[in-house]
């Protein structure tokens, strides 16, 4: 017997087996009217009203439904119900510009745009056929609780579910395709290797457009998880709320833990979750000073993964084992940096140039109206990562360079060449090439090495401003360095590897 493996099988087991627990508490302070805490019985009969809903609109099987959201209990139920209903959910980064948002909303052909009303500001002039707040507007405008849904016709596991956008080597970013069964698998495979269980309280320290909240939310909704939503991140706020509802599990990139590490020195009396919170890390492989620091200082359980948006993103799990409780701290801490081992299902291997190559359930099927970047990212039947590491003799893979030209900057992706596009349009630019240097707060520094034109002139805040103004704050220059000749080979091309030499100069690998 062969039952397709469908994104629906999350909620509906929370529903059957936890209907009466509650399953999401919202973010209490929101422009929207918060949701308070809601039983898995009321998410999923929200998740069913927004199918209805879709139903009344004449939006079909495989259309596009885009949502520019904050973390937030609508956002999740969002998550279960589109895809459950055989059409397609398309989150988008709320940090984006309004043209970056516009360009996803037009290139996925989303017919459905939904908007967090905290965001109307910036991005009143994206539109699409069907556009609604997600607040009053979203509650009368969209949920249909009067109709049942239509059911999926033929539910198929290798269908679209989501599309998440991604920023790569290129100025426009990558509409990656995630099928119900990327997404099964890789949910079921998260819960198992976390050992998550229904006496697990998940808060939403990471966004959940990104990657779909690592899957994490359908890794919970199946097992019964009480699921926190946290709008904004704020080291002292995630203590409060670890605090108040006996937070066990959080993921999140570095920049998080730090921002936890800070606020822990001003915390009046015993951190909050000692011996109790274990996190979830990805984005950059953090120093083992970092690691060392989260479980002594604040008694947290550390674990690594390492994955990217086109794998779901579970690649590789690196979990403390029995064999490191006797370990010195340090000694223990250097163990976990490393990204770890190929979560069950997954084969990891490196080519000849050390680029990272995967298989897996978890690959995505292909980069949405895209084929040649499809091909190439999946060209020998091994997904090319654009990452450079190796394999130890234990099995346990490091990343020490990137292959790409990308920058992670608080575990977000920065598309170099969209950064040099946007920099070069000012007018005093003559040339300019973009890098990733070391920075402790933000793992990778975006930083601009500018030569300005003849007789023209402008200062480092003249550039930033200029950038922030049209592309996302998280991607713009935090640097700018004015040279008076940038490197290039006989053929013209940037050498980068030189101009970050300097930078990197001493450290044991190339990325941070």
């Amino acid at each position: 017997m062969r039952v397709p493996l469908t994104t629906r099988d999350f909620l509906d087991r929370a529903e059957l087996v936890y209907g009466d627990r509650v399953g999401i508490v919202d973010e209490p302070d929101q422009p929207a009217a918060p949701l308070g805490g809601l039983t898995y019985r009321e998410v999923a009969r929200r998740a069913r009203a927004v199918a209805a809903g879709l139903d009344a609109l004449g939006v079909g099987e495989g259309e596009r439904v885009a949502v520019v959201s904050h973390n937030s209990a609508r956002l999740l139920e969002l998550l279960y119900g589109v895809p459950a209903s055989g059409r397609v959910l398309v989150p988008v980064n709320f940090r984006l510009s309004a043209d970056e948002v516009s360009y996803i909303v037009e290139h996925s052909g989303a017919g459905v745009l939904l908007v967090d009303p905290e965001l109307e500001g910036q991005l009143g002039g994206v539109t699409a056929k069907h556009r609604m707040l997600t607040g009053e507007e979203y509650e009368t405008g969209l949920l249909r609780y009067d109709a049942e849904p239509r059911p999926w016709a033929e539910p198929d596991e290798d269908a679209t579910a989501t599309i998440n956008y991604t920023s790569g080597t290129t100025a426009r970013p990558k509409g990656v395709q995630m099928t119900h069964r990327n997404l099964w698998v890789n949910a079921v495979t998260f819960g198992m290797h976390m050992q998550v269980s229904d006496r697990d309280v998940y808060l939403h320290t990471l966004p959940m457009f990104h990657c779909n909240g690592w899957g994490l939310p359908y890794t919970a909704a199946g097992l019964g998880v009480r699921q926190v939503c946290l709008r904004k991140v704020d080291g002292a706020e995630i203590l409060r709320r670890v605090e108040q509802h006996g937070v066990t599990l959080m993921a999140g990139a570095p920049a998080v833990w730090n921002a936890v590490l800070e606020a822990a020195a001003d915390w009046d009396g015993e951190v909050p979750g000692r011996d109790r919170v274990r996190i979830i890390v990805a984005g950059a492989p953090p120093p083992s000073r970092t690691i060392a620091r989260v479980e002594e200082e604040l008694g947290w359980e550390f674990n690594q993964i390492y994955g990217l948006t086109e794998t779901a993103p579970l690649l590789t799990v690196n979990r403390s084992r029995a064999e490191y409780d006797g370990l010195a701290p340090l000694d223990r801490a250097k163990a976990l940096s490393r990204a770890g081992v190929p979560a069950l299902g997954t084969r990891i291997t490196t080519d000849e140039s050390g680029e990272v190559l995967a298989q897996g359930n978890t690959v995505l099927a292909g980069y949405w109206e895209n084929p040649q970047a499809s091909a190439d990212a999946l060209e020998g039947g091994w997904f090319h990562t654009g990452d450079g590491g190796g394999v130890d003799d234990e099995g346990y893979l490091s990343i020490s360079d990137r292959k790409k030209d990308v920058i992670i900057s608080g575990g977000e992706n920065v598309s170099s060449i969209e950064v040099e596009d946007v920099v070069f349009s000012h007018p005093a630019v003559a040339e300019v090439a973009v890098i990733g240097i070391p920075d402790e707060k933000w793992g990778e520094m975006v930083t601009a090495l500018v030569v300005l034109a003849e007789g023209a002139s402008a200062s480092e805040a003249d550039i930033i401003a200029h950038c922030r103004a049209k592309i996302a704050g998280y991607k713009a220059p935090k640097r700018v360095e004015f040279r008076d000749a940038i490197p290039r080979t006989a053929t013209g091309k940037i050498q980068k590897f030189k101009l970050r030499e300097s930078f990197w100069a001493g450290a044991e690998r190339q990325v941070n």
